[in-house]
């Protein structure tokens, strides 16, 4: 494993253990160049997952682009990072699962509007807004107005 801080090759791993969640391993490592501590995260990958955009365009999985798009709506929210963590990986695992190497970016959309309601409203809205490019005050009220009649129920 590559150094992040002076790019030497060879790292030695002082310790492991599996994250919370269980879906990863959590390694510390010491770069044997600098000495340098550092942290990597090694996923189980069942298959390579190509997602089809609105533009025909096809693109590869990035599973830190969806974890920043769920931390954005997330910002300043009283969700624990663990909590953010187990949704991106869940979302990630069922879309592994599909039995298709190909997704489109509105069933990924839809995956997070999903887990995100089930955690936090205003996270949920604000995901809404982009995902459903929301461009007038009315289509807030409008959404807004829905989850608190989902919340009602």
């Amino acid at each position: 494993m590559r150094c992040p801080f002076c790019g030497h090759d060879d790292s030695q791993v002082k310790d492991s253990r599996p994250t919370e969640d269980g879906a990863a391993i959590r390694r510390r490592r010491q770069c044997e160049g600098c000495a340098a501590r550092f942290t990597t995260f090694e996923r189980i990958q069942l298959r390579d997952l190509v997602v089809l955009k609105s533009e025909e365009r096809r693109e590869a999985f990035d599973r830190e682009k969806l974890l920043r798009s769920v931390s954005i709506a997330t910002r300043k929210r009283p969700i624990d990072a663990v909590r953010i963590e187990k949704l991106v990986s869940g979302i990630q695992r069922r879309l592994e699962t599909l039995g298709d190497g190909e997704v489109t970016s509105k069933r990924i959309g839809e995956m997070v509007m999903e887990g995100l309601k089930g955690l936090d409203s205003v996270a949920y809205i604000r995901f809404a807004s982009v995902y459903r490019d929301f461009s007038e005050a009315r289509d807030f009220e409008q959404f807004a107005g829905s989850v608190e009649e989902i919340g009602r129920q």
